[in-house]
């Protein structure tokens, strides 16, 4: 009964998927399917679904995420990634290939502002690309670069995806996932940065020779007030001054000044970044409701109970369990886009990653670094895309420099994964869970 309902459920949507259905319509006619075929009551099965989708989406939490997509949106285009570009080439312009370091650094930097992957690839790319090809820097390299490190932005507080998996996972602390990303997407940025520098060493590329007009000092003073959206939404958070939620319209409304002091957004691309904040919202919101239908049709079924006991039988290890959830998430991350893997995954996973003494944190910050990493491969990678799109190069000349840099990643990947201070000492210092193991 399990095993069907299992091969129907995940079968029929990869059907779909491969089809070109829309994730959100093939979640929900995967759950209808295969509860009409493991004989559940139709008329109980439909007023279940309505009530799981409602109640999926009748969150006060899941209001952060419109909100700080749109901070994300308005950073993007109001002159704000400039600032923080010019500040990180200040920072390691004395490194070879010192203008990816700067693109690494900068994602990390929009990423702690924005939240946002895509953002953090289009912005920094379009800014980017037409400095590097002035350099002689390979288009395909650059764009490697600039790819791999966006993820970062999901990692770095603020995160619309840890949120999402905070709500999905029934509550686990925000604050504590926020402040875990730290030391995470550092870990993460930091492997990028090295294997672009290697990279850069065998290429030739040199340290840099630009001459700023301004002094260090007006170049920091500029970029402060971007970088304070961070402490205000941070500082907020962990002193109870204001929710997630709150603070990301503290965000809007502080990066909409920024905006207008900048002078660099109009009337009219304010109303195009709302209209584009709304469709993404409504995204969100039809893939929660249909993930929802299909987390009740799991639980009826038996599903993420039997996908348990089957791991556990391969083995009672800790650090193979781990291993094996990391191999799967990976893999899955190459195919799905990260806002319904983590709908779809988390009530699966989770369980087990209790089970075998992970923190619901740790797990957070460990499958919240896993999709991001797959978010840079084909065929489904969503930075991929939009960084191939903005740097004007094909996926096959990226892929070569791509693959180096993403065995970094998965090293990093498992430094998290298996030593749990790396994404615990912040939260733990900050008293926000219990212990670092």
């Amino acid at each position: 009964m399990v095993i069907q309902a299992v091969l129907m459920l995940f079968g029929s949507f990869f059907v779909m998927l491969f089809a070109g259905v829309p994730i959100s319509a093939g979640i929900g006619i995967a759950s209808i399917i295969t509860a009409v075929m493991c004989g559940m009551d139709g008329n109980v099965f439909a007023l279940t679904a309505a009530q799981r989708c409602f109640s999926g989406c009748d969150s006060f939490s899941l209001l952060a995420l419109p909100f700080f997509s749109l901070g994300g949106n308005i950073m993007n285009k109001g002159g704000i990634a400039k600032r923080l570009v010019r500040l990180a080439r200040l920072l390691v312009g004395w490194v070879p290939g010192y203008l990816a370091a700067t693109n690494v650094l900068a994602n990390m930097f929009f990423g702690a502002v924005s939240g946002s992957s895509v953002a953090a690839t289009s912005a920094m790319g379009s800014i980017m690309s037409p400095l590097e090809a002035d350099e002689g820097y390979d288009p395909n390299y650059s764009a490697a670069v600039n790819i791999c490190s966006a993820p970062t932005g999901i990692l770095i507080p603020p995160s619309g995806p840890l949120i999402l998996y905070s709500i999905t996972a029934g509550g686990v602390s925000v604050a504590a996932l926020f402040m875990g990303g730290y030391l995470t997407g550092g870990l993460l940025g930091i492997a990028v940065a090295a294997l672009a520098i290697f990279l850069a060493v065998r290429k030739g590329y040199k340290a840099s020779s630009v001459k700023e007009a301004d002094p260090a000092w007006k170049i920091w003073l500029d970029a402060v007030p971007s970088l304070l959206a961070v402490i205000i939404v941070m500082g907020g958070i962990l002193s109870g001054i204001f929710t997630a939620t709150e603070a990301g319209v503290v965000m809007c409304l502080y990066c909409g000044l920024l905006a207008i002091i900048y002078r660099e957004m109009d009337f009219k691309t304010f109303y195009n970044l709302l209209a584009d904040t709304m469709r993404s919202s409504a995204t969100i919101l039809f893939l929660i409701a249909s993930s929802s239908i299909m987390s009740y049709v799991m639980s009826y079924t038996g599903i993420p109970a039997a996908i348990s006991d089957g791991l556990m039988s391969i083995s009672s290890n800790r650090y193979v369990i781990i291993l094996i959830m990391n191999v799967f998430l990976l893999v899955m991350g190459m195919f799905l886009d990260l806002t319904p893997a983590v709908l779809i995954f988390t009530p699966i996973f989770l369980p087990i990653a209790t089970s075998v003494g992970m923190s619901p944190v740790h797990f957070g910050l460990m499958l919240i670094m896993n999709l991001g990493i797959g978010s840079v491969t084909p065929p489904v990678g969503s930075c991929l895309f939009v960084g191939c799109g903005v740097g004007h190069v094909k996926i096959e000349g990226v892929t070569r420099y791509i693959v180096p840099i993403f065995s970094a990643m998965v090293v990093a990947l498992l430094l998290v994964s298996f030593i749990p201070a790396i994404p615990l000492l912040v939260p733990y210092l900050c008293g926000l869970v219990p212990s670092m193991w």
